[in-house]
């Protein structure tokens, strides 16, 4: 795909390149008109998007390039850039950060030694100028021989410039005065002279830059990280509650659902096919509840939550934060970031780790996700299945999956022997998000769940109803029970649950719910449910980062580890008389 991608020899292609957080993806949506997920935080951008766009009247090919800080080839962002330039682009467009230029200019002049013709963009020139930073935009354009455009990407500013330029580049493409490779202290220096000699700015210290100093501090930073995740927990659970009780079980309950009955038992007669369509499994009804009504309001109240803090700029500050925690267990603060993408979709936070230098550190925060780092959909069926009967199962689920996290961290650390190598993080502005923008992030990310998440899960219902009413599922009931009942004190027809969970993480837990269990045996389910095996797209993604026996290996670990851990919390319950 990497080389694929350049090669259209009709067609001019040009790449965008730049650090992770300057806004270079959402530079590309507004030039390309396509929606594409802007992350305010180091390794969103682990994979390029390429798109077709119209420059006066000419057909060009724009590829956003992974974000990247060097072209040292230290990680696999890197690695993709530096391929992406070696096949020799018709233009590049170089984005820096207005509020932090030294290391974008350090990028810059290491693209300007490729000798492609190149320009750059200065993006959130707004924010700089709020701080008093000015910009000698003419000297600095004619001291590097290339065009510079300063714009506000997020709102579209500097656009009709950049197209102009960038149509003028293609056409009569100018050597750049970079002529040569540069040595790294070179580099630098040049970067220095640049700063001193065409920027300026006046001190001044703004509300966002001081609350930001103090988030990254101990004091006040982990009380008010405490706070902050309580707050975002409570409006997860809180608002996801609301919507599923007030909105969506009376719509579907109330409405839909008994429409759906009426039909298929007036269209169909009483028999095999009208138990698989409406039955116990029935995938025409707890194929729609379960994704709908079950899940669903989590997954938005979970998307709301956590777009709003990536846009503040808050995430990167947590993971400075716990730099010194996590670096006790093997990782560093950046792992923050792909721990919390799992907690949205697994896949995004395993494609995030591609940032890190560190094999060790890839596969670790890859390990962790898969067993104890529960997506929104396990999340939402957690919630849906503890919290009518005590909300601090929920507490004590999470609870678990923390404890986890630290327990197989340790291990991991002392298992896996490899060179630590650091990884840098960049700490944007600490900013008030932009409701439009959210609003858009969250439509995105529910529109990637109804098919990436609900329509995997509908399918994955059918084929259990088939299978329950076939008699199959009996028959493989038989097989485990005495897992399921001698080791995980379950009721025997808890052995659907961990064959769909093989298909869908959540529908481990999602059946137990028309279970009529114990609190300890809900507990049980909620535990081995957590740890179970990943989705069947996440072994795929697995495989693809890496190898295959890797996968089947991460597979193995977390179904042995839900079925011993399950069996261990059933015994200990039992002696505290849970």
């Amino acid at each position: 795909m990497r080389q694929s991608a350049l090669q259209h020899p009709a067609k001019p292609t040009i790449l965008l390149i730049g650090p992770p957080n300057v806004g270079k993806s959402a530079l590309f949506n507004q030039l390309t008109s396509m929606n594409v997920s802007v992350g305010n935080y180091a390794g969103t951008t682990v994979e390029f998007s390429a798109c077709d766009i119209n420059l006066h009247g000419n057909t060009v090919k724009l590829i956003d390039v992974p974000g990247t800080y060097t072209l040292h080839s230290a990680n696999e962002a890197e690695k993709v850039a530096v391929d992406m330039l070696n096949q020799k682009p018709d233009a590049v467009v170089v984005t820096l950060d207005a509020n932090s230029l030294e290391p974008s200019l350090y990028l810059l002049l290491q693209i300007l030694a490729y000798q492609i013709p190149t320009m750059a963009v200065i993006n959130r020139w707004d924010l700089a100028e709020k701080r008093g930073v000015s910009f000698d935009l003419d000297g600095f354009s004619q001291e590097l021989g290339i065009s510079v455009v300063p714009t506000v990407a997020i709102e579209g500013e500097g656009l009709g410039e950049l197209r102009e330029k960038l149509s003028g580049m293609l056409t009569a493409p100018n050597p750049h005065k970079l002529a040569h490779e540069l040595t790294s202290e070179a580099r630098w220096i040049m970067v220095d002279d640049l700063l001193a000699r065409y920027v300026s700015s006046q001190p001044s210290i703004a509300t966002g830059e001081s609350w930001g100093a103090k988030l990254v501090n101990p004091w006040p930073g982990i009380p008010l990280a405490m706070l902050i995740v309580s707050a975002v927990f409570a409006v997860v659970i809180g608002l996801g509650m609301g919507l599923r009780n007030f909105l969506l079980l009376p719509l579907f309950r109330g409405v839909l659902i008994p429409i759906v009955v009426g039909m298929i038992e007036a269209l169909t007669p009483t028999g095999l096919l009208q138990r698989v369509l409406i039955g116990e499994y029935g995938f025409l009804i707890k194929g729609i509840e379960w994704p709908f009504t079950l899940v669903l309001p989590y997954v938005f109240s979970f998307y709301l939550a956590l777009s709003f803090l990536e846009d503040t700029g808050y995430l990167p500050r947590l993971g400075v934060l716990l730099d010194g925690l996590l670096q006790k267990i093997g990782l560093q603060g950046s792992s923050v970031i792909p721990l919390l993408l799992g907690y949205g979709c697994g896949i995004p936070g395993i494609l995030a780790t591609r940032s890190f230098g560190s094999h060790k550190e890839r596969l670790s925060v890859s390990l962790l996700i898969c067993l104890a780092v529960p997506c929104i959909s396990q999340t939402g069926a957690f919630i849906s299945l503890l919290a009518a009967h005590s909300f601090l199962l929920i507490i004590a689920t999470f609870g678990v999956s923390v404890m986890a996290l630290i327990v197989a961290g340790l291990i991991l650390d002392k298992v896996l022997v490899e060179k630590k190598v650091f990884s840098l993080m960049e700490i944007p502005d600490l900013l008030w998000p932009k409701p439009r923008i959210i609003a858009k992030k969250v439509w995105n990310r529910l529109r990637n769940y109804v098919f990436d998440g609900a329509l995997p899960m509908f399918w994955a219902i059918a084929a259990a109803a088939v299978l329950y009413e076939s008699g199959i599922m009996a028959v493989w009931g038989n097989l485990i029970s005495p897992i399921v009942i001698g080791w995980l004190r379950l009721p025997e027809a808890a052995s659907v649950p961990l064959v769909l969970g093989i298909l869908r993480r959540e529908l481990t837990v999602l059946p137990l719910i028309d279970m009529d269990l114990t609190s300890l045996q809900l507990f049980t389910g909620a535990v081995v449910g957590l740890f179970y095996v990943p989705c069947i797209a996440m072994v795929g993604t697995l495989s693809r980062e890496f190898k295959l026996p890797t996968a089947l290996a991460i597979l193995g670990t977390t179904t042995f580890v839900a079925i011993f851990v399950g069996g261990i919390v059933a015994r200990v319950g039992v002696l505290l008389h849970f």
